[in-house]
């Protein structure tokens, strides 16, 4: 049988053009996450701009360039996909922000984040659902019942990563807690919803079903979070027990950064939610794992969890403003401009309505039985209901696997919703994001001296506001001994519980105690990492005060 050199010549010539096509569009994709990065560098002390719009811009002016040099036929380098964004991309990011938040005020705050995380995403999917049947259904967008409860949770679903850009967990520690606390299980609420939407029978909308929904998303969230905190404290106890350390520190940290994917995946493989795995899971590696390995290992780790999440979160930018520049889904709608542009304004408006709804009333609700320090004040229920009007990728992959296939769509209706869906993320994030660092500054011009007087870091008096929550503190006639014996004067709340405590006894006290007795001999963690004769650690490595602020 002869051999056809031609067809195989033919066959190579292709693999080798496709080869070379994919070696430029990466190398296109890391130059320009360069370009980002240099140019977010130059313009990180503006008062407007910050990274994530700093991306989002040279990502527009590049699908410009890219669309102008294909002759119109393409803007962006790589085609979207719903799984490079939610199995690649978005695991580091919320891991290095659970690994990365303090603990302390997130848990001080978690009552709160939980009814804006989730009752408040219900109210917000609610009212946008409602809006969306009521005024799309009378345009003739060629939409069904389920399209619309999309719709609500597609826009629902606000973006932490915008919130990791422009609030500062150091200046404003109880709006960074609250906004990105409330994004994260907003996420995961919002995606539950949308994967709930598609798996029922919506032609029969009824109260069982309603209660159902409900129900499947108190499971996701006890299954999804008991899930993360098992395999946190798993990598926990395995390095504690094996102590990599003692021979490579190398192994330390692929264990660590495999752990912490394997809890995303593992969450995703057994039909949970992926994101409240994997943040919870951060929690808990940063409480235990991190302290049982050597010092090298957890300077590496702690930077190299922040340096993947921080290109992850400029690429996903980069890709949206190429990506909103699609000649193909603007071509579809080309013939209606005016509905794509009055669809966009409608989901504007009921985003602004979705979020308010919640926003200010259960502000109201958490605010009873807290002391004056304690409370949510009107411009900071303001800046958190401005700071979360921002939609990102999650809503851009959540319209993508509703209203396209394989990022393609010919149906004018399910176009109509893509460009909006687009226009409404460009402008959120451009517009709240160049407004909300002066927004806070103007609101609250002392949210330095206020992080100052929160901050939980060794020589730092304990927070005023909520004595109560700190395991450290003894009220001894009007003062506070902090943790280094130091006598601070404390202002009293008028809060009658205050009175009736002397010395402080509270769950975070009682927290503490069982940690300190049953947790940490078992799992690790500061002040129990194992001592090997000959291993490569600092002398030092039983003492890190320096990390009491991570708790």
């Amino acid at each position: 049988m002869g051999i056809d050199l031609r067809s195989v010549v033919e066959a190579v010539r292709n693999l080798t053009t496709s080869d070379h096509a994919s070696v430029v569009s990466i190398t296109l994709c890391v130059t320009l996450l360069c370009a980002s990065i240099v140019i977010g560098h130059l313009l990180e002390e503006s008062p407007w701009i910050n990274e994530s719009i700093t991306a989002l811009l040279i990502g527009v002016g590049t699908g410009v360039m890219i669309l102008l040099l294909s002759g119109g036929k393409s803007s962006h380098l790589f085609m979207f996909s719903e799984d490079l964004f939610f199995i690649y991309l978005l695991p580091p990011i919320i891991f290095n922000a659970g690994f990365q938040v303090k603990k302390k005020h997130f848990f001080r705050n978690f009552a709160t984040i939980m009814m804006f995380g989730a009752i408040g995403t219900l109210v917000s999917f609610t009212i946008i659902s409602l809006g969306a049947i009521a005024i799309f259904g009378k345009m003739d967008l060629g939409l069904v019942v389920g399209d619309y409860l999309a719709i609500g949770a597609i826009f629902a679903a606000t973006d932490s990563v915008c919130t990791l850009q422009v609030l500062s967990q150091d200046e404003t520690p109880l709006l960074y807690s609250l906004v990105f606390g409330e994004g994260v299980v907003n996420d995961a609420t919002a995606v539950v919803l949308f994967n709930a939407i598609q798996d029922f029978d919506l032609s029969r909308i009824n109260s069982a079903i309603a209660l159902q929904l409900i129900g499947d998303f108190i499971y996701l969230f006890i299954s999804s979070t008991a899930l993360g905190v098992f395999l946190g404290l798993l990598s926990a106890y395995v390095i504690k027990k094996l102590y990599f350390g003692r021979h490579s520190t190398d192994r330390e940290v692929a264990i660590m950064m495999l752990m912490a994917y394997l809890s995303y995946m593992s969450a995703e493989l057994f039909y949970l939610s992926g994101i409240l795995t994997v943040f919870f899971c951060g929690i808990v590696m940063s409480h235990y794992t991190w302290h049982n390995v050597t010092q090298n290992s957890r300077v590496t780790t702690k930077h190299t969890f922040a340096t993947m999440s921080f290109v992850a979160e400029t690429f996903i930018f980069l890709y949206v403003g190429m990506d909103a520049l699609d000649i193909e889904k603007w071509r579809v709608v080309s013939d209606s401009p005016k509905t794509s542009i009055k669809v966009s304004a409608i989901l504007l408006g009921l985003v602004l309505v979705g979020r308010a709804a919640f926003v200010f009333p259960l502000s109201i609700l958490s605010n009873f039985n807290k002391s004056p320090h304690e409370k949510i004040g009107f411009k900071q229920q303001i800046t958190i209901w401005w700071s979360g009007l921002m939609r990102g990728a999650v809503s851009m992959a959540l319209a993508y696997n509703q209203f396209t296939k394989a990022g393609h769509t010919q149906v004018r209706g399910n176009a109509i919703m893509i460009t909006s869906t687009i226009t409404v993320v460009l402008f959120s994030t451009v517009v709240c994001g160049l407004i909300t660092k002066p927004l806070v500054r103007f609101l609250m011009p002392s949210s330095k001296e206020l992080s100052r007087s929160m901050s939980s870091e060794p020589g730092t008096p304990k927070s005023f506001a909520v004595p109560l929550l700190d395991s450290h503190c003894e009220l001894f006639n009007g003062q506070a001994s902090g943790a280094h014996g130091d006598q601070q004067p404390v202002v009293h709340p008028s809060s009658l519980r205050m009175l009736l405590t002397n010395p402080s006894r509270t769950i975070h006290y009682y927290w503490r105690k069982f940690d300190d007795a049953y947790m940490r001999p078992a799992f690790g963690g500061r002040g129990f990492v194992p001592y090997v004769p000959g291993s490569p650690t600092e002398p030092s490595v039983h003492e890190w005060p320096a990390e009491e602020a991570k708790d």
